[in-house]
């Protein structure tokens, strides 16, 4: 079938020379076997779609093992999915409903039996894309995966997203000239292949242009850190909200998500620091997508953060297990059996989240493999000591002392980095406690005030390298 609905394959002999020419000038992506044989007929459980800024997700989950097709079209454009071995079904019809009017890739999606075991995905985009199609294996509740994320032909740069925020800032001139004076090569921006860099910014507005933080009427101005500081960058905070998208983290017994728990933390947080005079925070993740966790390092190097804090909530078999925990990377293996099983489960978000291993290039097995240094991780414990204490006014303390385990989270070399366990989600009493905006407002502040003690005692390892 070649008509518009269901364009011709790459590999099909066109019509006449205006397709083949069309084929060739869009560099179209020719198809690949995903996994090699079925043994029967696969049957597709559920479709979801996970659109956000960075990129737009869609997982079609089976009960067997697949293999699929995918090309690209311009002109309109176009991703062409051909999925072999299936018939349509109510399930995969849903996924034209579930393209929300807000993606910013997807317009629309048609769906069609293209051959007797070929069900063929028409997206149309809205803007050129750099496509990766990948599945993966069985894990936890989710059967075989094909992954379908979209992401934009110019990779985004995370420090262009915290100009983007920063517009009536009077800080926004120095992080524009952060983000000029940034060699890419430092720390790149995370990219997949068929992606293109992204440009540098234009010269920033004169200063005098730029207007004060405002504030609500009524609303007394945010009261100055206890410290002071003359720095020609603004601190900067990466908070890492963990988990998203295709993985919701734990899950508490009300059924509430970890990931979305952790999130509107991350946000109250970023909210009180750029409250603060000369310092300025960034989120990992500002919405419900999934990002791989060596993406996560990179973005808090790329934006060149002098702390990194993932935010997460803990879970146990029993439901009277309870309390706060904060954990720094450990060099010579976990400081308990405890540690070592935390992060063993926080490792595991990429498996279920779902990263195509076969993307991952030279620079991102440093980024994982790299062993980080003794300066990194001393300062992480005295950040983490802090900032434990401080929780520990407001909640009960799971351990007492900061905890040192291998999380892969944690291993930027040059930026302290601590994971925080706000509280056991799989305690009744504490998911309870999760959910209240009060409690969140307390976390927040808690986490906060550690985070200024930190800066008030120490230079930040950034300003010492």
């Amino acid at each position: 079938m070649a008509d518009d609905t269901f364009p011709a394959r790459a590999d099909t002999k066109p019509a006449n020379g205006s397709r083949r020419r069309l084929l060739a000038s869009t560099g179209v992506l020719l198809a690949f076997q995903v996994i090699p044989s079925l043994s029967r007929a696969s049957t597709i459980v559920a479709v979801r779609t996970w659109p956000a800024d960075e990129y737009t997700r869609v997982t079609l989950e089976m009960d067997t093992e697949l293999k699929a097709e995918h090309f690209t079209l311009d002109n309109p454009h176009r991703l062409v999915v051909d999925i072999q071995g299936v018939t349509i079904n109510s399930t995969i019809k849903e996924l034209v409903s579930k393209i929300r009017p807000n993606d910013p890739y997807i317009a629309s999606v048609r769906v069609g039996q293209n051959r007797a075991d070929v069900v063929r995905l028409v997206m149309d985009l809205k803007q050129p894309i750099a496509p990766q199609v990948f599945t993966l294996k069985p894990i936890g509740e989710y059967k075989y995966r094909l992954v379908l994320d979209l992401y934009p032909k110019i990779a985004q740069d995370p420090l262009l997203a915290i100009l983007n925020n920063t517009e009536s800032d009077p800080l926004a001139s120095v992080l524009e000239d952060l983000a000029q004076n940034a060699p890419l090569a430092d720390a790149p921006v995370p990219t997949v292949p068929g992606q293109n860099l992204p440009s540098k910014p234009s010269a920033p507005p004169p200063p005098s242009r730029l207007p004060p933080i405002a504030t609500k009427p009524n609303e007394p101005a945010p009261a100055p850190p206890s410290f002071t500081r003359q720095r020609s960058k603004p601190l900067l905070i990466a908070i890492d909200p963990g988990h998203g998208g295709e993985d919701p983290g734990a899950i508490g017994r009300a059924g509430t998500r970890e990931k979305d728990i952790v999130l509107s933390i991350a946000k109250r947080l970023k909210k009180l620091i750029d409250a603060q005079p000369n310092t300025r925070a960034y989120l990992t993740r500002d919405g419900d997508y999934f990002v791989p966790l060596h993406v996560r390092v990179q973005k808090a190097r790329r934006v060149k953060a002098d702390l990194f804090i993932s935010v997460h909530a803990d879970a146990w078999i029993k439901p009277s297990a309870r309390g706060s925990s904060v954990y720094a990377l450990s060099q010579n293996g976990a400081s308990s059996a405890a540690a070592r099983m935390m992060a063993k489960r926080e490792n595991e978000a990429d498996l279920i989240g779902g990263v195509n291993l076969g993307s991952h290039n030279e620079q991102v097995a440093k980024v994982l493999l790299d062993l980080s240094t003794t300066a990194q991780i001393n300062d992480s414990m005295r950040v983490g000591d802090m900032i434990l204490g401080e929780i520990g006014k407001i909640n009960t303390l799971h351990k007492r002392n900061v905890e040192r385990a291998g999380f892969a989270v944690l291993k930027a070399p040059d930026i302290p980095s601590i994971l925080i366990e706000t509280a056991f989600i799989s305690n009744p009493e504490e998911e309870r406690k999760l959910r209240s905006d009060r409690h969140q407002d307390r976390i927040a502040r808690a986490v906060l005030v550690g985070i200024n003690g930190y800066f008030e005692s120490s230079p930040t390892l950034a300003q010492r390298s």
